[in-house]
């Protein structure tokens, strides 16, 4: 901001707590009080503007400089006979003497506002509306109680008592403008539409928007919590980032609300994926707290929609906005064939009275201060789950970009073919989860836990105490109930030593919670400087046992750490639980190095020193639904191939006679699978000819414009954490040049990995995938021509 607003990048802003603009809290929409404070204002602009002239000159002289000879300083007519009290704009009266003296400079009311005298009458009401907003910002410098916030008040306030001065335009000036960040909230959620359920028929799929606009319309209208506020509940988030989005937020969204005269812009339209990870796990707690509360005071057709719905909904975007690779923040991201963008935006511009009950003006019980919420909802959707609409997808609905590029198989199995297997797929037991397989023999060990989380019967909360911060009851009941289910479930350990852990500050544990109290939980211990985290207790109570808590207990814990960039867990197991940990991942192979571990952790004895590598690629919390899928998938493949096979071929009996080696090509019906012999071709032994060759095939293929050098990041972001391997043809001639390619297999493979890495970075309908097809034919046929292949 400019240094006549004089807010400064990343300085703390207007707090929601304060008692204007915001409405008070700590966070939630904006409440009644506050919609009601901006209608008072603007009556009173309109009140204002339409006085008699005398009287509006005389409201802007008081902020007018003296023009008078001889170079007066006064920046402001002041009464000689002020009242005791600021009277009502309505109480005023309507004569005004513009021969009364200023009790400053003691000139006229006349010679401060000499240069009002041409002004037309619109651009007098433009300059009294700033008066105005100038009076607001001012009472609230004087009530605020934080002194950040009271700095960003008195700052606004500057800036707009500057332009009336000038006469000027406010213009709130930083070092970046609007939007900050892309893609922004709006494209984001709309992405996200298109991404999970652009598959889905129209009637479901115009539910999902309206349940888009809702979340949008609710963000837009959401008061964020002050700086120090969120210190205090997470001290171990990014301070100096929400600050920065904290201030622009206020200066931008927030107060021109209420003044008007301040340019507004939409949060979800300028800010992106950064400002809404803030806030998304508070604010979906809240939402949803106040849904099931007002629950009985829904109308009909809107109860559903709220209460069963939008929850899902909300899960399923948690997982894109916290997920590392999400392709819904791409800028350059690719909608299915199925239509175009949603017009999303179209609520955006609903003023906050038309918004529904959807809202909390104080936060929920569960303070979620120390403790980082693992949410019930971290899913991993894809076109194969039921959606909210409980429809699967029809055959001739083709898998968005990408669905596919999550599902395709580099080198083995064509796409097409298997979208082809995924619609004849008809047996909602294989397909569906855990929500219809729950009496499968073959069900995973969490599936039942992972039902009752969708369902909100369990849920799994990181917690931890604190000697910073004001305990909270609940939390602390919670740290009460781990430690006597740690206490009973794990009697040959001292109590006096559960309980010092359980409630050392430098312990959390990931608490699992069933009807409100604490049933079994995983109480651990973070070393980021050395790379892992020692698992200290892990039980869940007896009476809660064989229902799959355990597992899903652990892949909560990993996905956790996962977010945090620690993938490495260590912990001590007695006779009794090396089993459970082996079938979690662990082994005594351990992979951190004894250097790192060694001094920090606690040797027991009598227990087995057991570790667990993590993968940052796996989700899972998913991850034995994926496998189901996938074992499905190949189901479906061989039964589709033994199909196409109807001829039995008798047996071979030829080895029974001593052959004892045929050619593969000579098995009956081996053919007719589709099996191709490898091709064979000349190997060129004479380096020099080889370098020839292989320089002649790159001379006819160099120009293919899309692989010509290494894909720039800023061009393709998120393709390096795609493409494991990358290639291009510059690698290809440097390679060629320094004499790496020995043989002709080598050249291929590079080459090769070309056209698989553009398959699976681009979709098909792409011109880089045409592309790609095409360089690959002419490549062959010039190595065939070169004799490296048999034709």
């Amino acid at each position: 901001m400019s240094e006549s607003a004089g807010v400064q990048q990343g300085s703390p802003a207007i707090g929601a707590a304060g008692s204007a603009p915001a409405a008070p809290g700590a966070g939630g929409t904006e409440g009644s009080g506050a919609t009601v404070g901006s209608a008072r204002i603007a009556a009173k602009k309109a009140q204002l503007r339409s006085s008699p002239r005398p009287k509006k000159l005389e409201k802007l002289g008081v902020y007018s400089s003296c023009k008078a000879e001889g170079g007066c300083k006064c920046n402001g007519w002041k009464s000689q006979n002020p009242p005791p009290t600021p009277p009502r704009t309505d109480q005023q009266p309507n004569t005004v003497n513009l021969l009364e003296p200023c009790r400053s400079c003691s000139h006229t009311l006349g010679d401060h506002v000499t240069h009002l005298e041409n002004v037309s009458e619109e651009e007098m009401n433009r300059l009294l509306g700033i008066v105005l907003d100038v009076e607001y910002l001012y009472t609230c410098v004087h009530k605020e109680e934080d002194a950040d916030t009271k700095q960003v008040y008195f700052s606004l306030f500057k800036l707009l008592r500057k332009c009336i001065l000038q006469m000027g335009k406010p213009v709130v000036e930083a070092q970046e403008s609007p939007p900050f960040e892309k893609p922004s909230i709006e494209q984001g959620v709309n992405n996200f539409v298109q991404y999970k359920f652009s598959h889905l028929p129209s009637k479901e799929r115009q539910t999902i928007v309206e349940l888009a606009k809702m979340f949008l319309n609710q963000i837009n209208y959401w008061q964020l919590e002050t700086p120090s506020q969120r210190r205090q509940r997470a001290p171990a988030d990014d301070a100096a980032g929400y600050k920065v989005n904290y201030t622009r937020w206020l200066c931008y969204c927030n107060v021109p609300q209420f003044c008007d005269s301040l340019p507004r812009y939409e949060t979800t339209q300028i800010f992106g994926r950064t400002l809404l990870g803030s806030v998304f796990t508070v604010m979906r707690k809240q939402l949803l707290e106040q849904a099931r509360q007002e629950k009985d005071t829904l109308p009909p057709e809107k109860r559903t929609l709220i209460l069963t719905h939008f929850p899902k909904f909300l899960s399923m975007l948690e997982e894109e906005v916290y997920s590392h690779s999400s392709p819904i923040w791409s800028e350059d991201f690719l909608v299915g064939s199925t239509g175009g963008q949603i017009p999303i935006h179209t609520v955006i511009s609903a003023p906050p009275v038309a918004r529904p009950l959807y809202y909390s003006t104080s936060p929920v019980s569960v303070d979620p201060s120390s403790c980082g919420s693992v949410s019930p909802a971290r899913k991993t959707a894809s076109a194969l789950e039921p959606s909210l609409g409980g429809q699967k997808r029809k055959p001739s609905e083709p898998i968005p970009h990408d669905e596919t590029k999550k599902l395709r198989i580099v080198g083995d199995i064509p796409m097409e073919l298997i979208n082809e297997v995924m619609a004849t797929i008809t047996d909602p037991t294989s397909m569906l989860g855990p929500e219809t397989s729950l009496l499968s023999a073959h069900s995973a060990r969490d599936e039942a836990a992972r039902l009752e989380e969708r369902r909100g019967v369990i849920e799994f909360h990181v917690i931890g105490n604190s000697l910073n911060q004001k305990p909270n009851k609940r939390i602390l009941m919670w740290l009460v109930g781990l430690q006597n289910v740690f206490s009973h479930q794990l009697p040959r350990m001292p109590k006096e030593y559960i309980t010092r852990l359980v409630f050392d500050p430098k312990h959390k544990t990931l608490s699992l919670i069933k009807d409100g109290r604490v049933i079994g939980g995983i109480c651990f211990r973070m070393f980021p400087s050395q790379g892992f985290t020692e698992i200290v207790f892990c039980a869940v109570t007896s009476n809660e046992q064989v229902k799959g808590y355990g597992t899903h207990l652990m892949n909560h814990l990993k996905e956790y750490h996962i977010k945090h960039d620690i993938l490495n867990f260590l912990t001590y197991a007695d006779e009794y639980a090396i089993g459970y940990f082996k079938k979690q991942g662990f082994s005594k192979d351990i992979k951190v190095p004894k250097a790192k571990y060694l001094g920090y952790i606690k040797d027991y004895e009598g227990a087995t020193l057991m570790g667990c590598e993590l993968n940052p690629s796996i989700p899972y919390t998913e991850f034995s639904v994926i496998i189901k899928k996938q074992k499905e998938i190949i189901k479906k493949l061989i039964e589709r191939k033994q199909a196409q096979i109807r001829k039995v071929y008798p047996g071979l009996s030829c080895f029974k006679e001593g052959v004892r080696q045929i050619p593969i090509e000579s098995i009956p019906g081996i053919r007719e699978t589709g099996w191709k012999p490898v091709g064979k071709g000349k190997e060129l032994k004479d380096p020099d000819q080889l370098y020839s060759t292989l320089k002649t095939i790159l001379q006819h293929v160099k120009n293919a414009w899309p692989f010509m050098e290494p894909v720039k990041k800023t061009e393709a972001p998120g393709y390096y954490q795609v493409i494991r391997f990358p290639m291009d043809l510059k690698t290809m001639s440097e390679r060629l040049k320094s004499r790496y390619y020995t043989t002709r297999k080598l050249f291929m493979a590079d080459m090769q990995r070309i056209f698989t890495n553009c398959r699976e970075y681009n979709p098909p309908e792409s011109q880089y995938y045409k592309c790609a097809n095409l360089l690959e034919k002419v490549f062959y046929t010039k190595i065939k021509e070169a004799g490296l292949i048999e034709k």
